[in-house]
């Protein structure tokens, strides 16, 4: 697959990948997703921009004493996380809030994706630099990335975006998400780039949305909790039952279909009746831009050489040809 070029911006999880995915493996939304996924008149997309467009810089809510230096689990897992709070995100935090009270300036949240802004985004810019080329392992380095983009946006969307949906609380949409089963013996992981974390216009939270955090489980990119237990139930559950929806160039492309070892859609009610005897099929969703994806693919390949002693990691493709959903821009 060639390089898109001018769309490297676009998550490679798109929202009518999204669409398609929950088509093909949920009974109740095989014929009609209307009934189960109902927007408002307007657009998303406008919505999202719009309340981007409206937010003003804004400083980071604490709720308590307790919570100001620290993520709870509760908190955490609100968020759609299922690991323990990464250790490594609560010292960043610990950090900021260390920084905030040396310089007795407040952190100041704004625009699409809650980054940092004024006198003390440059502040810590210089610190957190100074942190990360102090770390001489390289692997540190990555984790600790990958920490600091999840703190931040952690600490910029309290109070400000609803947990479940990540939209601003006055553009909510979760009453008009209602969710179903997602075929027995399936099980997603959502493995999301720290970038695209809490982005209110990411699209890959629609998955646990509708089939809920144990049947979709997001994977944060570069956090050891979250990427010890995808890999612990990848270990449990063989090589066979492990696929990676991703744009592989050097092999043969594989459909989903290709993935059970039932054809036809009558025999996928088997799938019933062998959830007791087989471990469930696990399909990696890679979330992250063009660029981003690329890495994190090849980590992933990585890790499967640890695990089975080769890199090569089975991917699976969307046909081109196989469903109208793919036409839709």
């Amino acid at each position: 697959m060639k390089n898109p070029g001018k769309t490297q911006q676009k998550t490679m999880l798109s929202s009518n990948r999204v669409l398609t995915l929950t088509l093909e493996f949920s009974p109740s939304l095989k014929f009609s997703a209307k009934t189960h996924i109902e927007f408002r008149p307007r657009s998303l997309h406008g919505s999202i921009m719009n309340s981007a467009s409206r937010s003003s810089p804004r400083e980071a809510q604490v709720n308590d004493t307790a919570c100001r230096d620290s993520i709870t689990l509760e908190e955490w897992q609100g968020w759609a996380c299922v690991s323990p709070v990464p250790a490594m995100v609560n010292e960043v935090i610990h950090d900021l809030k260390l920084l905030e009270n040396n310089i007795d300036a407040h952190m100041v949240f704004g625009g699409n994706g809650g980054k940092l802004q004024g006198d003390f985004k440059i502040q810590e810019d210089k610190k957190h630099r100074a942190k990360y080329q102090a770390l001489g392992d390289s692997d540190k380095k990555f984790q600790f990335f990958s920490a600091r983009q999840i703190a931040c946006r952690l600490l910029g969307s309290r109070g400000y975006l609803c947990q479940k949906c990540w939209l601003p609380m006055e553009d909510c949409m979760c009453s008009k998400v209602k969710p179903c089963s997602l075929w027995h013996g399936i099980k997603f992981w959502l493995y999301m780039h720290p970038k695209d974390f809490l982005r209110q216009n990411n699209t890959g939270k629609l998955l646990w949305q509708v089939f809920g955090v144990q049947a979709a489980t997001l994977c944060l990119y570069g956090i050891s909790e979250d990427e010890e237990i995808m890999w612990n139930a990848f270990k449990d559950a063989g090589k066979g039952k492990v696929w990676c929806l991703y744009p592989n160039q050097n092999i043969v492309p594989k459909s989903v279909q290709d993935a059970f070892s039932c054809q036809s859609s009558a025999d996928l009610e088997c799938t019933h009746s062998l959830t007791n005897r087989y471990r469930p099929l696990n399909f990696v969703l890679i979330d992250g831009t063009w660029s981003n994806s690329a890495a994190m693919f090849r980590r992933l390949k990585e890790q499967a050489k640890l695990l089975w002693g080769e890199e090569d990691l089975p991917c699976i493709s969307l046909a081109a040809g196989a469903s109208a959903m793919h036409k839709l821009r």
